[in-house]
């Protein structure tokens, strides 16, 4: 792992990067809702089709078109991140990020205390600030109840690997 930071500018998604986003993610060759109260998504939870429509309930996809997806839609949210984090980072820190706005968007992540704080060179504080995000359809994903079926424990988990991945970088 490498323990230089980069400029923004020279980052992309790493290969190690990509592949823990779509495990995350979960292949679907059918819509679902993920998460109560969540968007239909297919593939690796794309909830947009090719053509920028939303995904709907019955839509169909193969992998190969899920993948092709998924980094399309990766370089467009590397763009949006080019343009609001201005600190230099760790490949971790950066993979991270996109993988955190692939999961809430790009206003979200850049408008993150993830986000501010690596922009003021306090990254063990963004570290720190990924367990901030556990929420997901109005609900409180720290709490077990919330765990059922259609529940989103995930959201939590995904927040605090977030935060251990980031801390063992620096």
């Amino acid at each position: 792992m490498s323990r230089v930071r980069i400029a923004i500018g020279a980052l992309s998604l790493s290969a190690a990067g990509f592949v823990g986003l779509t495990a995350h993610e979960a292949f679907t060759d059918r819509a679902i809702i993920p998460t109560k109260g969540d968007r239909p998504t297919v593939g690796f939870g794309s909830t947009f089709r090719d053509d920028g429509t939303p995904v709907q309930m019955g839509d169909t996809i193969t992998v190969p078109k899920a993948l092709a997806r998924s980094q399309k839609h990766i370089e467009k949210d590397e763009m949006g991140l080019k343009r609001c984090v201005t600190a230099d980072l760790h490949q971790v820190e950066y993979d991270l990020l996109v993988d955190h706005a692939y999961q809430y968007g790009v206003a979200k992540t850049c408008a993150s205390t993830m986000v501010k704080e690596s922009n003021a060179g306090n990254y063990v504080a963004a570290c720190n600030a990924y367990p901030l995000w556990f929420r997901a359809g109005g609900r409180d994903c720290r709490r077990p109840e919330n765990w059922g079926p259609q529940g989103c424990k995930g959201v939590w988990t995904r927040s605090l690997e977030r935060q251990q991945k980031c801390l063992g970088a620096q």
